[in-house]
This record gives C-alpha cells, sequence and structure tokens, in this order.
C-alpha cells in the first residue's frame, strides 16, 4: 500500500504551527475523504483563530467549530455513519483536531486579553494598578476643641447644654438683661441689626432668659454658640464663639461662683495656673467681676503678650441683677444666682498660645497642622506662640 504525504496551507504566523496528515490514496471511499476533511477543517479553524482580533470575534470562532453545532463536533457525530474499523482512527483525529484548535484558541485569547489590557491603560489617565494613596488623617478645629472641653467640664459637674436663636429680639438680647437704651452695647457701631426689632444676637446671653422663663428654680444651664459684633482685630472677631452660664437656686452666694470658675480654669490650664477676680460692671450681674489667669508666657512677670500686666482677661461673672430675676418672674428674695460667660477663641488663645484670633478662621494648613503636639501638652512658661513657629 502506497503512502502519500499531503501537507496543508501553513496557519498564521501568530499560531506557528504546521499541520500533516496521512492518507490511503487508494481507498476510494471512508479514510481519504475523512482524513481530508478533518485536516481541513482544523486549518480552517485555525486561521479563523488567527484572524479574530477581539475577544467577542474569538468566541464566535470558538461556537463556530467546538460548539455544540460546531464543525469538529459535527464530525464526531457522523462518526456512526462509518464502518467499525474507521471509527477509532477517526475519534483520534477529531480530538486531535480539536484539542489543536482549543491551544490556538487560548493561545490567541492571552493576545488579545493583553492587547486589550494596554490599549486601556495607553486610554485611561489613572492608573489602577498603582499603589493606593492614603489621604492624610485630619482632626477637631482648635475653636471645637475648646468648645468641647468647656461643655465637658461643666455638663460634669450638672449642668444642662442649651441652645438659643442667633437672630434675637432687642427685648431678649438687651432689655431682659437690665441693658439701658443709653448702653453703648447698642450702638449700631457694636450691633448688628436686622429689620425691626431684630438683631444678630451680641452674647448667648438671651439663651439664659428663654431657660428662665420656661423653667422655675433651681436652673443650671450654659449656653454655647456663635456671637455677632462689628469688631475686628488681632483679639476680637465680626463672628466668634460664646458659651455662658447660670446657677439659679436658693442660697446661691459669690464663693459659689468663685469656686466654680477656679476649679473650671485649673481643668482647663492647669492646677498651678494662678488666677484672680478683680472688680467690674455688667448691667445684668451685681456685684459683677472679670476672672484672669497668669500670662503663660512670663508666668506673671510682664511681657509684651500680657501687656507688661502678668495677667491676662479669660471671663467676665456676677451675681445675677435682682432686676433680670424679676422680668422672668423669679422671686429675689427667694433665689440667687450667678451667671458667666467667655469667648472660646480667647480660652483656645491662651491655651495653645495663640495671639492672633483671626488665625482660627484663616484656614491655614500650616497653622492648623501644629495642634496635635499642643493637644498632648499645654504651653509652658516662655514657650513661643504658634504663628512665631509658622512664620506667621
Amino acid at each position: 500500500m502506497r503512502l502519500t504525504r499531503v501537507v496543508p496551507r501553513k496557519p498564521s504566523s501568530v499560531l506557528g504551527r504546521r499541520v500533516a496528515f496521512f492518507y490511503d490514496a487508494e481507498v476510494e471511499r471512508g479514510g481519504s475523504a475523512v482524513d481530508l476533511e478533518v485536516g481541513s477543517v482544523q486549518e480552517e479553524a485555525l486561521e479563523q483563530v488567527a484572524r479574530a482580533q477581539s475577544l467577542p470575534e474569538l468566541e464566535q470562532v470558538r461556537v463556530a467549530y467546538l460548539g455544540r453545532k460546531g464543525k469538529l463536533t459535527q464530525l464526531l457525530r457522523q462518526m456512526g455513519e462509518l464502518p467499525p474499523e474507521e471509527r477509532p482512527r477517526r475519534g483520534a483525529q477529531v480530538n486531535e483536531a480539536k484539542r489543536r484548535v482549543e491551544e490556538a484558541l487560548e493561545a490567541r485569547r492571552r493576545e488579545l486579553a493583553q492587547a486589550e489590557e494596554e490599549r486601556r491603560l495607553a486610554a485611561e489617565r489613572l492608573d489602577v494598578t498603582l499603589p493606593g494613596w492614603r489621604p492624610a488623617l485630619g482632626h477637631r478645629h482648635p475653636v471645637s476643641l475648646a468648645m468641647d472641653e468647656i461643655l465637658r467640664f461643666f455638663t460634669g459637674l450638672g449642668y444642662e447644654a442649651v441652645e438659643g436663636p442667633e437672630v434675637e429680639t432687642d427685648y431678649y438680647n438687651f432689655e431682659a438683661l437690665n441693658i439701658p437704651p443709653d448702653h453703648p452695647a447698642r450702638d449700631m457701631q457694636d450691633t448688628f441689626y436686622l429689620q425691626g426689632e431684630l438683631l444678630l444676637r451680641t452674647h448667648t446671653s438671651p439663651g439664659q432668659i428663654h431657660t428662665m422663663e420656661a423653667c422655675r428654680p433651681p436652673v443650671r444651664v450654659v449656653v454655647p454658640g456663635r456671637v455677632y459684633r462689628r469688631d475686628a482685630d488681632a483679639t476680637h472677631s465680626p463672628m466668634f464663639h460664646q458659651v455662658e452660664g447660670l446657677l439659679v437656686d436658693r442660697r446661691v452666694t459669690l464663693g459659689d461662683l468663685k469656686g466654680t470658675l477656679i476649679a473650671f480654669v485649673r481643668a482647663i490650664f492647669g492646677q498651678d495656673r494662678k488666677v484672680r477676680f478683680r472688680p467690674s460692671y455688667f448691667p445684668f450681674t451685681e456685684p459683677s467681676a472679670e476672672m484672669d489667669v497668669a500670662c503663660w508666657v512670663c508666668d506673671g512677670a510682664g511681657c509684651r503678650l500680657c501687656g507688661g500686666e502678668g495677667w491676662i482677661e479669660i471671663l467676665g461673672c456676677g451675681m445675677v441683677h435682682p432686676r433680670v430675676l424679676e422680668m422672668v418672674g423669679y422671686d429675689p428674695q427667694e433665689v440667687s444666682g450667678f451667671a458667666f460667660g467667655m469667648g472660646v477663641e480667647r480660652v483656645a488663645m491662651l491655651k495653645y498660645a495663640v495671639s492672633d484670633i483671626r488665625l482660627f478662621f484663616e484656614n491655614d494648613q500650616r497653622f492648623l497642622a501644629s495642634f496635635p503636639a499642643y493637644l498632648v501638652e499645654p504651653p509652658q512658661p516662655g514657650s513661643p506662640t504658634l504663628q512665631e513657629e509658622v512664620g506667621a
């Protein structure tokens, strides 16, 4: 029996394969036709694989040759029509063709996937394969920190934190607090007036009046919030934050006021911080006083920051004026009380050694980033101010 070698056309260079089949030239039926048919289908499949330019196209080629109705699958189904002695050889040839086509499909799939990945990375501005960038961790604003610390102290003593409206009437902002019509605080240069009797509150004291009108003694509240005044310089801002406190009960004395505020100052600034009270005047308290703390730079010796005084004012306070108690329906003969008020920015300036209040609102990241170190330990006498460190 003579054997003739048949070499199909060379497949695509991408695959780099040559396929050869042998058949019996003297067999008129079965073998020769079957061998040529399998080889032709395999060669056709490999060419289609090489021509596929995308993964969807490659999938179409797979279905056309290896799918349920694919050409190679149909050749396997036709084995039942062959003589029994031809079936093993036919099955081996078709399975070998399927194996080679599957290998070619997988190789082409990897090539197309790699090419698609390269095109995508070239087109995208963001390389998702780069290591991630962790954003810097932020922290609370120094004014918020000071506010929280103040409220934490007083709520720990049993005070209730209440809020009031920022737009008030002349009555609650001035008249109910025993501030006469000719008082300088009522002047247009000091207060932001709105329409009619409305204005932006100049202090949070109106919240105390609202509370006393709604509650009977005993009353123990602190009123935090924003206040507004026509004033702007290194130590004043047209908008700032206040915390005002009020305690009304039977037999409340000036000694109770002093003991409360001394405990507050030492909790905020340290147990060794020196304090003093000096007489002052406020229309809504009688007697009235201002509380000072020893300068943290010179420790009371006198310097540029404290103006040579050695002391820095921190808050105002006093015993509630009997007329204020009468305005809310309390009997001054039965109850008494004390009140105090402080600027939160002032407390933050003293606690964190800041000499310009405007730095709190300028959003200078160098300034704000310097606070975590100061939150660990309060400034010591002789330490530089924060703006000196950041070059402000």
